[in-house]
């Protein structure tokens, strides 16, 4: 999109009409069954061939939480843009799902920082909200809404432990 693509943006990198997407993850029968089964959600639509043929369809459709689970994780843990700054997911609002995903399809996360104003409790902290979509392989949108990030402005000393060098234990 518009911003060139960089890793761990500070909060000082950060500005309203940023624009961001994803890779791409392929939804898989596998995905599909292991949803079913880590939710309870076993509805035919999702588990019967033979139903969803017969349904307006055609065919096996992905749960629609699962897209929305797969396109969070897209977003900011798999690139890593915001490793810097993001502290806490706060919400989703306006989440609309406006399309199929069929088992086989690939979907993106096209997503835009549409606000960014200072935490009303916490002073080094800000909240970012993202506008954004979810489309398949041929740019159809199959799911929108927005979604709110607790970001810092300061350095997360979370980050800078993480990417600490280990030390190794010396021959004694």
């Amino acid at each position: 999109m518009s911003d060139e693509r960089k890793f761990g943006y500070f909060y000082a990198d950060l500005h309203v009409g940023m624009s961001f997407r994803s890779a791409g993850r392929t939804i898989t029968d596998a995905d599909v069954v292991a949803f079913a089964g880590l939710t309870g959600d076993y509805s035919e639509l999702h588990t019967s061939d033979v139903y969803a043929k017969s349904s307006q369809f055609g065919r096996r459709v992905a749960h629609g939480l699962l897209g929305l689970a797969y396109a969070h994780g897209l977003m900011w843990p798999r690139t890593g843009e915001l490793r810097e700054t993001a502290v806490a997911f706060l919400g989703i609002a306006d989440w609309r799902f406006v399309g199929p995903i069929f088992i086989g399809d690939t979907i993106f996360v096209n997503y835009r920082l549409a606000e960014l104003r200072d935490s009303k409790s916490k002073p080094t902290q800000a909240v970012a909200t993202f506008d954004v979509e979810v489309a398949n392989q041929d740019g159809q949108v199959v799911q929108r809404g927005r979604k709110a990030l607790l970001v810092s402005k300061v350095p997360l000393t979370a980050v800078t432990a993480s990417s600490a060098p280990r030390s190794t234990p010396k021959d004694g």
